[in-house]
């Protein structure tokens, strides 16, 4: 599988930045996950959305979705009409997609292409969906939106790469937080198993730097996302 991070911020963009969104791709097929404010410019430079066989939407906070919007004036004029997994709950955005998307409930993910998919949900302060996606020679894992969640750890256990939510530093970490430390998603990758792991979600103005740093002190497989990284797993 290959992984190309197009947009790494939240809950807004950095200047020249972008949110939420990766595009993951094997062999036949392409299912972009999340597509926060940005992402769709990132998208069209690297293909044409209605060559996309799905959208997956951890969950329906405006820096993991708000793209889809533009997008539906991309697809006019194609034919397309993209299937989208996403939670249910928050009504007022998912109608918003239900009116222009074949939309389906993320919990009924199996199936896309060639892969096989399955969700989790993890902790957070709206409905949201960790991701596991396996195909033939690899597996690939996305925390979406999380703080400590007790399954996390058996749910990308095993994977050939771990995408993390990692936004803060331990010194700015509470258990309230919506999200974990870079230190604590390193630390489920350790323990899990997984080959790889890449940290991301970063909130502009928090030194990555630092996160890496403090990743590394039990996971030094540990990679920063940025606009435009790619990964083969």
């Amino acid at each position: 599988m290959k992984l190309t991070v197009l947009g790494c911020n939240g809950p807004y963009p950095e200047p020249g930045g972008a949110c939420s969104g990766y595009l993951l791709e094997n062999r036949t097929t392409r299912v972009l996950i999340d597509c926060g404010t940005g992402v769709l410019a990132r998208l069209t430079a690297i293909m044409p959305p209605e060559k996309l066989d799905a959208v997956i939407l951890s969950h329906l906070h405006y820096d993991h979705m708000s793209d889809m919007l533009p997008l539906i004036y991309k697809l006019q004029g194609t034919g397309k009409i993209l299937p989208v997994y996403a939670p249910e709950g928050l009504q007022p955005v998912r109608a918003l997609l239900e009116s222009s998307y074949d939309v389906h409930n993320i919990d009924t993910l199996n199936v896309i292409g060639d892969l096989k998919l399955s969700v989790l949900p993890v902790r957070h302060p709206v409905p949201c969906r960790a991701v596991r996606v396996e195909s033939q020679d690899s597996i690939f894992c996305y925390t979406g939106d999380t703080n400590t969640c007790d399954a996390l750890q058996e749910f990308v256990s095993g994977c050939s790469l771990m995408l993390a939510d990692g936004c803060f530093p331990v010194s700015l970490w509470a258990e309230n937080k919506p999200h974990l430390s870079a230190y604590l998603a390193a630390e489920v990758a350790a323990q899990a198993g997984a080959k790889r792991l890449v940290v991301t979600h970063f909130t502009p103005g928090i030194d990555r730097e630092v996160l890496l740093a403090e990743a590394q002190k039990c996971y030094p497989e540990v990679q920063i996302a940025y606009s435009g990284l790619t990964v083969e797993f």
